[in-house]
């Protein structure tokens, strides 16, 4: 009997290069790993359904739930996680001192859907008492697709997700008009994004609103528990409902690449990867978060995973609040 062939798209993290090097092997499947930039792979899969599992934003699988086909599985493998209060930015002329002085002011964002600004708002909210509804939110392209470098795909913004808030202010930047420009030129005042805009290193009219974002990050880690989730792995539901076991498959397979992931970070007689102190750093990490710092499975991430589902549902984005459970491939619940 031959295997079955999976085609899987997603981004070269260290966690699935075991994968490229034959170190981790799945009986019965061959896979078929094609590294692609994240945007492009969100944008390829839920258009066209092109892969048949890959790396998803959070919350566009989330949004997918609540469609009558509910094209996606998702397994519980977090293939991207970011601490997020390094990427609000301001202009350095601007009246901003501190988040509460967000209120009243526009601040851009490439989706109102968009993972990351999901968790922005709602950290703000919650810590910073910032309401999502008290600014305005400039919809927009991040940069010029000329001054792109290969890691940035243009996307243009056709965000349609349905709100189910009706006080949420949303307008579209200007035709031709970029973010990260906008933000420069102060004709908007914030900026809510996943990346680093262009203006920020090629002007001096561009900062974070946190100078000291890693602290503030640590101290919602150590409130929270909470290292956010930003992409998570998905299967497309006609190929899981044929092959249920897949699931199980892919995620212990998943879970062992990363392992040697991690036992590479912990090398210490050369250095693996191109940092200078990196032993230094591990230790830090491992004191504050544990070992296992970056969690698979439905267990370690409960409360991670509940509280981005009451950000979503918070911020109009999802009818109804869904059981962890209900987000996952049963054959992969580790509960």
């Amino acid at each position: 009997m031959s295997n079955l062939t999976l085609t899987i798209a997603c981004w070269g993290y260290d966690k699935v290069k075991p994968f490229l090097t034959g170190e981790v092997k799945i009986q019965g499947v061959d896979i078929n790993l094609k590294k692609i930039w994240v945007q492009e792979i969100f944008r390829r899969m839920l258009g066209n359904k092109e892969f048949d599992a890959s790396e998803m934003s959070f919350s566009a699988y989330i949004n997918t739930l609540f469609t009558k086909d509910k094209p996606f599985i998702g397994i519980p493998v977090f293939l991207s996680r970011k601490f997020r209060l390094g990427y609000v930015f301001i202009n350095r002329e601007s009246s901003i001192r501190s988040p509460e002085d967000l209120k009243g002011k526009r601040v851009g964002i490439p989706e109102f859907r968009h993972t990351a600004s999901v968790w922005i708002r709602g950290i703000l909210e919650e810590k910073y008492g910032v309401p999502v509804e008290s600014v305005t939110y400039v919809l927009g392209p991040m940069e010029r697709e000329k001054s792109l470098n290969k890691y940035y795909i243009y996307v243009p913004q056709l965000d349609s997700t349905e709100l189910y808030r009706n006080d949420i202010k949303i307008v579209r930047a200007p035709e031709g008009k970029v973010l990260s420009e906008m933000l420069a030129e102060k004709e908007i005042d914030a900026l809510y994004h996943a990346q680093i805009p262009t203006t920020y290193y090629t002007t001096d009219k561009v900062k974070r609103l946190f100078d000291n974002y890693i602290e503030e990050d640590l101290k919602y880690f150590k409130e929270e528990g909470i290292f956010p989730i930003m992409h998570l792995l998905v299967i497309r539901r006609d190929i899981y409902e044929k092959n249920k076991w897949i699931a199980k498959a892919l995620y212990d397979a998943f879970l062992k690449a990363k392992e040697i992931a991690y036992e590479e970070l912990r090398v210490t007689g050369v250095n693996t990867y191109m940092h200078p102190w990196l032993e230094y750093e591990m230790e830090k990490i491992t004191k504050l978060m544990g070992q296992d710092y970056w969690p698979y499975g439905v267990k370690a991430n409960r409360k991670t995973i509940e509280k981005f589902i009451y950000y979503m549902y918070k911020q109009g984005l999802i009818p109804d609040k869904l059981g962890v459970e209900e987000i996952f491939a049963p054959e992969t619940l580790d509960t």
